[in-house]
């Protein structure tokens, strides 16, 4: 690529994801990692010898973010391959920097550094931490993730930092990334199923398949009518994630004119206990969201202090309010509201004209069975 490029690409001609290999399939999760500036030399190698040696030992694509955060003590590599191509990269990436921190003295610890979309985070961990346990006990490492503060709505990428030997930290990466994958798969079959029953949805203008691809669960619809699958919401990335599957909306996505689009109001309903959560430190998260779907968005006061559910009001255009919904029930997600294999399920009420029920409930109801 030309020396004005954002990042590098090194990649095996005829590898899973190159530009000469078979089709690109957009819904396989590239293996990203993080690694120390001063390794980047060791890694690509004179006149990128070492790193071509990779591409072509695991047929994979190795992108190295290297233009990216100026003066970071950190840059990312994107790898694509096969998930054994993705392990087998990461393990001959570590090696490279052991070897060099033993040569340079430099530092005595290089730990495996993950990066993943904050929507697959919960389903890795489990339930009371159970996955992320067993995974550590299992293959001898130390295992900790960043915290849910470091994001912000351009970036909602999470580190999971793996400490231990190289062969410890390879065995950590096959069970990360197979959890990871699992809910990556369970995420994409639940958009294939959702945009079967709503083929005329624009999904380039929700950011979905702009630069990557990104899922939110159904609307909502009309009480008691309708249980929302939601296993995550659309999340915006950074731009570096070429062709991941949580990518960021285009310009023209987040430049939306919906100003003049006609506004609806739905009341969605949450569990108490998520309410924090959903507002955020000081409100960041709460106007984020507002920011980012285009829409109002309201938590309203209880009417006593025993309610187990609070009542969110988003006014919107409909674009704004698949996005504002999907990232809610994405985020209940995450919080771990709910359990990994558990349906998320929600309350919303939504006003149509007295004279369109007919249209939404359909001839003998069959409408409505579609929308649920």
């Amino acid at each position: 690529m030309g020396t004005g490029s954002r990042e590098q690409e090194f990649g095996q001609p005829g590898a899973m994801g190159g530009p000469q290999g078979p089709r690109h399939r957009q819904q396989e999760l590239p293996l990203r990692i993080l690694v120390p500036t001063q390794f980047v030399g060791a890694i690509i190698g004179k006149e990128g010898l070492t790193i071509k040696n990779i591409t072509k030992q695991t047929q994979s694509k190795v992108d190295i973010h290297r233009k990216e955060n100026a003066g970071a003590t950190e840059k990312a590599i994107t790898i694509h391959s096969s998930k054994e191509g993705c392990s087998q990269a990461c393990r001959m990436i570590l090696e490279i920097m052991e070897k060099e921190a033993n040569d340079t003295k430099i530092v005595e610890e290089v730990p495996l550094k993950i990066l993943t979309n904050n929507s697959l985070v919960g389903r890795l961990i489990g339930k009371e931490g159970r996955n992320l346990k067993k995974i550590e006990q299992d293959t001898g490492t130390k295992i900790t993730i960043s915290s849910l503060q470091d994001l912000t709505i351009y970036n909602q990428e999470r580190t999971i930092t793996v400490r231990g030997g190289v062969e410890e930290c390879c065995n950590a990466e096959v069970e990360i990334t197979k959890k990871l994958r699992e809910a990556h798969e369970n995420d994409v079959a639940s958009l294939n199923q959702q945009t079967n029953v709503m083929p005329g949805l624009n999904m380039s203008a929700l950011g979905i398949f702009s630069s990557g691809l990104s899922v939110l669960p159904p609307a909502s619809g009309l009480r008691g009518s309708l249980s929302a699958s939601a296993n995550y919401s659309p999340l915006l990335g950074p731009p570096s994630l070429l062709g991941s599957m949580y990518g960021v909306p285009s310009s023209g996505a987040l430049s939306l004119q919906q100003t003049t689009a006609e506004q609806e109001v739905v009341y969605l309903f949450v569990p108490t206990p998520a309410v924090g959560a959903l507002i955020g430190k000081k409100g960041q998260h709460i106007r984020e969201l507002a920011h980012y779907a285009g829409a109002s968005i309201k938590i309203a006061a209880p009417d006593n202090p025993d309610d187990p559910e609070r009542m969110v009001i988003i006014t919107g255009p409909p674009e704004g309010q698949f996005k504002a919904q999907g990232r809610i029930y994405g985020k209940l997600k995450e919080e771990n509201f709910f359990t990994a294999k558990e349906d998320v399920k929600l309350e919303a009420h939504i006003k149509v004209p007295l004279t369109a029920a007919g249209r939404v409930i359909g001839k003998g109801g069959k409408t409505v069975c579609v929308i649920c």
